[in-house]
């Protein structure tokens, strides 16, 4: 059964943003080389590919509202208004904000999942309108669209505790791969197994701050990386910059090889996010070999179980202790790699997700 698809909420594709475009990348790609149209919706003001497919996708380019609280909501709805005229099979909405768009595909006729993503009130960017309004788009989610999606268990317990509302359970994937060349790493002066990598947007929720000031304090001579950016985030992200510390680096956003490169050859990988659901990143990360220091959460604890190091941020100088004790000890950091790589390829790997959401979408436009 060969259906016509869409996708909408995210930035678009190529993914040179964030967790969600390469999810929807790779998803999307996946579906188109099983034979089904896809179409992924993106943002004029992020897209600068200028091709009409990309690896077989369509691609439908709108324009937005560049504004922290405006940019995803204005070009999601201009994106349902388009969709309701294309006589799709099934459409997939990312982020719980746009659930309020998703009565305008259905009453075209389109079924409609919306994947939620994390507890995104939790994040500190957002003023009290903001967090009140994604409180009231997580509700909504749970009777506006025909089927929610949720990315991790963590959350799948969250919706069915609060709201009492089932949900399919689908993670994000990752391709288990380590890249032999080394073009950023000479970019960046960096040496294989020679430096931490950290990648995240740089907000105050994933605590890049928190990293920046135990590397600071650390007895060694490997560099940090700090992967990231954020939009609308100044301020905070200047002050990072502000470190003394020669052996920190800050790169921005990296994508494609160049983002392969540095998590392949790293000596270990940070994650120190503590709102969302499954994290690509962290995923990435324990895809290419990395042994992974985690911030002690559920959603972390979901994806490693005993696969990785956790450092709580409640206790004094935890990070530092942790970090430093994997920087001691190599041997350890080898063998948490082994067992990273396997949990990926039992649990998180792309070609199980694509078939989960393809079952999906069989089943939404169904009607069941």
């Amino acid at each position: 059964m060969k259906l016509k698809i869409a996708v909408m909420g995210t930035r678009g594709i190529p993914a040179n943003y964030g967790g969600f475009e390469t999810f929807a990348e790779m998803l999307s790609i996946g579906l188109a080389e099983r034979g089904h149209h896809v179409t992924v919706y993106c943002r004029a003001n992020n897209i600068q590919f200028e091709e009409a497919y990309y690896h077989g996708v369509r691609l439908v380019v709108l324009p937005t509202i560049r504004h922290k609280y405006f940019d995803t909501v204005a070009h999601t709805f201009l994106s349902v208004l388009h969709g309701v005229f294309q006589n799709y099979d099934a459409v997939l909405v990312c982020n719980s904000i746009n659930s309020i768009f998703c009565f305008i595909p259905r009453m075209g006729g389109q079924p409609v999942a919306i994947n939620v993503d994390g507890l995104e009130w939790q994040r500190a960017k957002w003023n009290r309108l903001g967090q009140w309004m994604y409180r009231f788009s997580e509700w909504l989610a749970t009777f506006v669209p025909n089927r929610v999606v949720t990315d991790s268990r963590t959350i799948q317990h969250y919706y069915q505790q609060k709201f009492h509302t089932p949900s399919t359970f689908i993670p994000y994937g990752a391709k288990t791969e380590r890249v032999d060349t080394d073009a950023i790493l000479r970019q960046y002066g960096l040496d294989k197994r020679g430096y931490v990598l950290y990648v995240s947007r740089l907000e105050p929720e994933n605590n890049a701050h928190e990293v920046v000031r135990a590397f600071e304090k650390t007895k060694t001579d490997l560099k940090l990386v700090m992967v990231g950016d954020a939009p609308y985030n100044n301020r905070y992200i200047d002050a990072l910059k502000d470190t003394k510390d020669p052996r920190i680096l800050f790169t921005g956003y990296v994508f494609g090889r160049g983002y392969r490169e540095l998590q392949s050859n790293a000596y270990l990988y940070i994650q120190a996010t503590e709102v969302g659901g499954t994290h690509p990143a962290l995923l990435e990360g324990m895809a290419h070999g990395n042994c992974v220091l985690a911030n002690d959460v559920p959603e972390h604890r979901e994806v490693l179980e005993e696969c990785g190091v956790y450092f709580s941020l409640k206790g004094r100088g935890d990070l530092l202790g942790k970090l430093q004790y994997l920087l001691d000890h190599p041997e350890e950091v080898a063998a948490f790699r082994e067992k990273a790589v396997h949990r990926i390829e039992q649990e998180y790997t792309w070609k199980r997700i694509i078939l989960d959401y393809e079952k999906l979408f069989i089943r939404l436009a169904c009607g069941k």
